[in-house]
């Protein structure tokens, strides 16, 4: 049990150490090198490094003390203790870890910089944790003014990506206005995983007894429903199986050579917890 314990104690620690790391370099190899800020702290850090030549990582570690000050006060105890360390240890990340400009395309800055602000973020989230900032006001928001926390926390990042506008320019808001959608599909793909499956429903009128048996044969997971036709209001069959992707395709072929009029519904499954894949 206690090495059990200190394993997923390690996880945890890579992850969120790891996730904090991502986040500082999509913040000084990408976003910080052509002052483009896509929302939270360390984008208004962004913002006014360009404008008034203060250390980004300063400028974090402020507004994030200033943050879990805030959650002290409105939140209590158990938010503190999730956002108080990851306030802390990112604009130190972000200080140790090296700020250049290794691409001079501005469109392939805010892709890579979104891509890993993605990552980073899911990262943290996968664990419960937090890097702070301006995570904190819409939960703030959410507890007294009953604002959903993701509308809140849009706004302010709106917020905060319109002042490129006032800094860098009409481009600089379309470039950090891009990265910011980029950042959410890649925290929906990450956070519901990469390895997508399909649920594939069968039914058939007179082939379901050998369609079974084929999937009983190759493939693992099957479940058996019983269902009544709609409009016949004949007690039927209907088949469910949970197959990779790239498996989907000799699926439907096995069922067609049993059945070339079975019926087929599949949905894209975006978790599978248990069994054998």
């Amino acid at each position: 049990m206690t090495k059990q314990k200190h394993a997923h104690s390690l996880k945890y620690w890579l992850f969120f150490i790891g996730g904090l790391e991502i986040i500082a370099v999509a913040i000084n190899l990408f976003y910080a090198p052509i002052n483009i800020a896509a929302g939270g702290a360390t984008g208004v850090a962004i913002l006014i490094d360009a404008v008034w030549g203060v250390n980004r990582s300063i400028t974090v570690f402020i507004f994030n003390i200033v943050m879990i000050v805030l959650a002290a006060i409105f939140l209590g105890k158990k938010t503190l203790k999730k956002v108080a360390l990851g306030s802390i240890l990112l604009p130190i990340l972000m200080q140790i870890t090296p700020s250049m400009q290794i691409t001079k395309n501005d469109l392939l800055a805010v892709i890579y910089g979104g891509v890993l602000m993605g990552i980073g973020i899911s990262m943290l989230y996968q664990i419960d944790a937090s890097a702070g900032g301006t995570t904190i006001p819409p939960l703030i928001f959410k507890k007294y003014f009953y604002l959903d926390s993701a509308i809140g926390l849009m706004l302010i990042d709106m917020i905060i990506i319109i002042l490129n506008i006032f800094v860098d320019g009409m481009e600089a808001f379309l470039l950090a206005a891009f990265s910011e959608v980029i950042t959410t599909l890649t925290m929906q793909y990450s956070e519901t995983g990469f390895d997508k499956k399909y649920q594939v429903r069968i039914m058939s009128n007179g082939n379901i007894a050998e369609i079974q048996a084929m999937l009983q044969d190759d493939y693992e997971g099957l479940t058996v429903y019983n269902v009544v036709g709609g409009y016949s209001e004949q007690k039927k069959q209907q088949l469910l199986i949970v197959v990779d992707t790239n498996e989907y395709g000799a699926l439907i072929a096995k069922i067609r050579d049993l059945d070339p009029d079975a019926f087929i519904v599949t949905e894209d499954v975006a978790k599978v917890h248990g069994g054998r894949w």
